[in-house]
């Protein structure tokens, strides 16, 4: 590693799914001084490169741990938030589904004030990142650091997908394409049997660069304004605090939740709070913190039947064994192997429910064994409309600030996840998986009228680790920063992440996530928009 300067062009505060790509970019410019700072450390672990033992590290010291408040919707539960503390983020906890989400997402962006980011403006920056194997054609990308190829399924998720068919979905091999409303075997970040998360992706390559410093358990305390402009950067390792000198620009890209904290502990937030927690404002944003978004997630399980038992022996010593020697097996799995959107509701715009096919028992962030073969079917309720907040309590660094997803505010949220239940209870019935279906698990089917399914997910809802919208594009009354990612107020602090987008997107987050870091870096560059390619319509999957 290079060493430590007193200033750098460019200061990145998180090495996550878009820090990642934010920082490797920069660095491509050899007369740009970067500086990358990350609160956790290095990603090659087995927890981390076996893509079937992501859940594992729920609750260990590479998860951020955190739990939002007490939630009145869903009878005062508190839900876990596992947040990826370690090099790569999110990129390198998460279930590695790359889904973009809809076309009408972006476009409705636009129409919510972010000029430039319409479907056809962000394909490219999804093209630029993606180095797809199976997939050629103008929607997709090849030669990009991030490795994306589809998912080789077990075969028990195999005949739930003909289920999906017969039920009534379109067999799809895409559903980052022409179209996102139907059913088919998932697109993940792995390459050769392993995990390919972004810090493998893109700073692998870029970490040799002499202009790029990467500091690792650097816990980013608050930015420093003066005269309206960043101007150095404080943080911590250990007991040590260090402040680093700003010559251009600082991105924050610490995530839905770990951003809005640190603009809150700069001053940048709403002053009411602020002041109320000790901070001296310096730019009163009111929506700093505010309008957190995130999926609801409902998991309906059945036992197996017959002779399958999917992957519920995978925890068997010999997988690992297979698995250390080949990268292949049931430990190369990402665990969510299909995925089905539909919408609950014929009029809507776009999907608004996710089926995610599992071909094991999973409940409770895979915490809670059952004792025989199951499957499971998720249903990511990806049309929300619930917002929350992630506020501060004091101006320590150390500790978290208060998350109140609110989830589930309204009561058509419930009635849309209990008409995505009886679809899941639909498909489970079909021919396709007649000696494979046995006993269904949860809800049960003692649990059947609308509000006796109602009570039950309000009663054991979780979500599906999506955080977004806590530094939204927006106008200062409504958001954080502009179109170009730069925060109101300070024009040299930037916003990289999940956070900055003004309405979360319907499907998986991680795949917009490294679009906004690519658009980030591309608007510090200067660059002039991506060209698109002719008769292009949509970045992603229409509605």
């Amino acid at each position: 590693m290079p060493p430590m300067k007193s200033s750098y062009d460019v200061i990145v505060c998180g090495a996550g799914a878009a820090g990642s790509v934010i920082a490797a970019r920069l660095s491509e410019d050899p007369g740009r001084s970067v500086l990358l700072l990350e609160a956790g450390g290095h990603n090659k672990r087995l927890s981390v490169r076996a893509p079937a033992a992501f859940s594992s590290q729920f609750n260990s010291k590479l998860d951020w741990e955190y739990w939002t408040e007490p939630e009145e919707n869903l009878f005062g539960r508190s839900l876990h938030e596992p947040r990826g503390k370690l090099m790569g983020g999110c990129s390198s906890m998460n279930a590695m589904m790359y889904v973009r989400g809809s076309a009408y997402d972006y476009d409705s962006w636009v129409d919510q004030g972010a000029t430039g980011w319409s479907a056809e403006e962000c394909l490219p920056y999804f093209k630029r990142s993606e180095d797809n194997a199976d997939l050629h054609d103008r929607y997709h990308g090849k030669g990009g650091p991030m490795h994306v190829e589809t998912n080789d399924p077990d075969p028990v998720t195999r005949r739930i997908v003909d289920a999906c068919v017969e039920a009534g979905f379109e067999r799809l091999d895409d559903l980052n394409g022409a179209q996102q409303e139907g059913v088919a075997f998932t697109q993940v970040n792995h390459k050769n049997g392993m995990r390919h998360d972004a810090a493998t992706a893109f700073l692998g390559p870029a970490q040799k660069r002499p202009n790029l410093t990467i500091v690792k358990g650097a816990l980013v305390h608050r930015v420093i304004v003066r005269d309206g402009r960043v101007e150095t950067v404080e943080y911590s390792q250990g007991k040590k605090v260090t402040t680093v000198g700003a010559n251009d620009e600082v991105v924050l890209a610490a995530g839905a939740f770990g951003t809005p904290e640190i603009l809150q502990r700069s001053g940048v937030g709403p002053a009411d709070h602020l002041r109320s927690v000790g901070v001296d404002p310096i730019v009163d944003l009111p929506a700093v913190g505010r309008h957190l978004m995130e999926h609801p997630f409902q998991f309906v399980n059945w036992e197996l039947a017959g002779d399958e038992i999917g992957l519920a022996d995978i925890t068997h010593p010999k997988h690992l064994a297979q698995w250390v020697a080949t990268r292949k097996g049931k430990l190369s799995s990402n665990v969510g192997e299909a995925l089905a959107f539909f919408r609950t509701d014929p009029s809507l715009p776009a999907p608004d429910m996710e089926l995610v096919i599992a071909p094991l028992f999973f409940w409770e962030h895979g915490k809670v064994a059952h004792p025989r073969p199951a499957f499971s079917i998720g249903l990511s309720y990806v049309g929300p409309t619930s917002r929350g907040s992630v506020m501060i309590g004091s101006s320590d660094p150390t500790q978290k600030g208060k998350v109140r997803l609110n989830m589930l505010s309204t009561d058509a949220e419930v009635a849309a996840i209990v008409r995505g239940v009886h679809k899941a209870r639909e498909v489970a019935a079909m021919p396709a998986l007649a000696g494979t279906r046995g006993l269904e698990l949860n809800p049960g089917v003692w649990v059947e009228d609308d509000y006796a399914l109602a009570q039950w997910v309000r009663s054991t809802v979780e979500h599906t680790y999506h955080p977004t919208c806590t530094a939204r594009i927006g106008t200062p009354e409504e958001g954080a920063c502009d179109a170009e990612l730069r925060v109101h107020g300070v024009p040299n602090l930037r916003i990289g992440d999940a956070s900055a987008m003004p309405t979360i997107t319907h499907g998986n987050t991680h795949a917009p996530t490294l679009m906004i870091g690519e658009r980030c870096a591309a608007f510090i560059r200067g660059e002039k928009a991506a060209p698109v390619a002719a008769g292009t319509a949509a970045a992603t999957a229409t509605a």
